[in-house]
């Protein structure tokens, strides 16, 4: 692997990625340049679009590989909200790449031609580079992983039906001379871009003014205590919409997606730990393992390219009223882990919280990860979302349930809700309603009866105060009733996979829960 002419290959202030099988370095990028401004205007790749600007529509999706224990993985993102000095290290592959040395057409944009998959045209580049995606995990996919692919993507022209086509048949056609899913030639570009990284100054970071990507958790607790007041990037699905959207100049950025200790997940004997760089896409799956019931929240939680980008933690820490993975860890009676420089301490995740957008964070103190201790015995456990739309919308109300029975007797209860207040909270005037009358009929009607003592909803666009009220209740008599087995529980793939693609609406879409 060469560098281009007049690179330094020591120097702490060199972005480096590889794209069409070329190192490009860029010397001090922009701290808050999105790779989509790079790719339109500056590199010149304009086949990816802008439509949205903040990750809902999927006209911007391009494919990120990174060196992992599994060899490169692939993954689509938005590049609408991702700033450019997060792709250090990476391979960067753009629908302008597909095109094979032979001057043929890959399969995935091959099959979306033979299917007549494309309208209008505008957004047929994000369309095709969710399902080389998509072709790298699975070529000949079925129906179903090919709709879970492109709930980020948007159609304006109501062409779901043969994309859909087109992306079941991707598959049959002769294997591309490059891009297959053991590609040892990226896997050694990406192993030698991680080697000069060691060479540089400053132990390996990528670091100059506005911006800083520390790999270690010391250096990064040194680097907020020097600069307390700088803004914490991880995913970038919420701070990107502050550039993009709000047009706000960002202080100092610390990148967290560096620091290998925040990217692990560990199963331990006492609880399950997800680090505060895991991305949605790793922190679901090892919560399912542990948790199953909370299947719902995760296949509607946001699409695959923000769930690649996004993180479990950021979540948390964005600390959303209507962010769906809170009242969820609340109700499991989750904690986060605090650090300032060396000292570290724990926090009931419902502590954290103070008011809207107020959280129990010090000066230089930042979350590293999250615990969430196992399930007890005798528990039930349900996970509920309310919303107008399906796929990536958010949350009118969203509830967690988790009880401890002995018998009809509830022994203990967690009931906690989104969308209900300034912050996700737990219900206490309806949990002691539920542990004082039991696991009844009775019960859940009187603890319903006590969600208007906990929270006075306000009405907004996506519900008003009394819709969001009965609707509280009523997700706690459907976890009533299908603990009793009373009713058939709703699998989230059901509401999600058998919905008519082929019709002339689009897939329900909206980005907010993820950031």
């Amino acid at each position: 692997m060469s560098l281009p002419a007049g690179a330094n290959a020591s120097s702490a202030e060199t972005l480096r990625f590889v794209l069409d099988g070329r190192v490009v370095c860029i010397e001090r990028p922009p701290p808050t340049m999105t790779l989509l401004d790079y790719l339109r205007e500056v590199a010149g790749r304009r086949g990816t679009k802008e439509g949205c600007a903040e990750g809902d529509c999927g006209a911007c999706t391009v494919v990120l590989g990174e060196l992992s224990s599994r060899g490169v993985t692939y993954r689509a993102v938005n590049s609408c909200i991702r700033f450019l000095p997060t792709l250090d290290g990476k391979e960067l592959i753009t629908v302008e790449s597909l095109q094979q040395p032979s001057g043929a057409l890959h399969p995935v944009q091959q099959s979306m031609i033979d299917h007549h998959a494309s309208q209008c045209g505008f957004c047929t580049p994000g369309f095709v580079m969710s399902l080389f995606a998509l072709y790298l995990k699975r070529s000949q996919p079925s129906r179903d992983e090919v709709l879970e692919s492109l709930t980020g993507n948007l159609c304006r022209c109501t062409g779901y039906r043969p994309i859909i086509d087109a992306g079941m048949r991707q598959g049959e056609y002769p294997a591309p001379d490059r891009w297959s899913r053991e590609d040892a030639e990226s896997k050694r570009r990406l192993e030698a871009l991680e080697r000069l990284a060691h060479e540089r100054a400053a132990g390996g970071s990528l670091r100059y003014p506005g911006y800083h990507a520390p790999r270690t958790l010391e250096e990064l607790s040194a680097a907020l205590l020097a600069h307390p007041d700088t803004v914490l990037l991880a995913g970038g699905t919420d701070i990107g919409l502050w550039v993009t959207k709000q047009l706000r100049e960002l202080p100092h950025l610390i990148f967290l997606g560096d620091v290998r200790e925040l990217s692990l997940i560990e199963n331990r004997p006492k609880e399950l730990w997800i680090g505060a760089a895991v991305t949605l896409t790793d922190a679901w799956p090892a919560l399912l393992r542990r948790f199953p019931e909370l299947e719902e929240q995760a296949a509607r939680f946001a699409s695959p390219p923000i769930r690649n980008s996004a993180t479990l933690c950021g979540n948390l820490a964005n600390g959303s009223p209507i962010g769906d993975s809170i009242p969820a860890l609340i109700a499991l009676d989750a904690r986060i882990e605090l650090r300032t420089g060396a000292s570290v301490r724990r926090l009931a995740l419902e502590d954290f919280y103070l008011g809207y957008q107020k959280k129990a964070l010090g000066k230089g103190e930042f979350i590293t990860g999250v615990a969430i201790p196992v399930a007890a015995k005798a528990r039930l456990i349900g996970s509920f979302k309310v919303s107008k739309r399906i796929d990536q919308d958010i949350s009118g109300v969203c509830a967690t349930f988790c009880v401890r029975l002995d018998g009809e007797r509830v022994r203990d209860a967690r009931l906690a809700y989104g969308g209900m207040a300034a912050t996700a909270r737990r219900a206490h005037h309806a949990e002691r309603a539920l542990i004082e009358h039991g696991w009844s009929s009775a019960g859940i009607e009187a603890s319903s009866a006590a969600l208007a003592a906990d929270f006075t909803p306000l009405s907004d666009l996506r519900a008003s105060g009394a819709y969001r009220l009965q609707a509280a209740g009523n997700l706690l008599r459907r976890f009533f009733l299908q603990s009793r087995g009373e009713r058939p529980a709703l699998r989230a793939g059901d509401a999600l996979h058998n919905r008519d693609a082929s019709s002339a609406g689009e897939p329900q879409q909206e980005g907010g829960a993820a950031r």
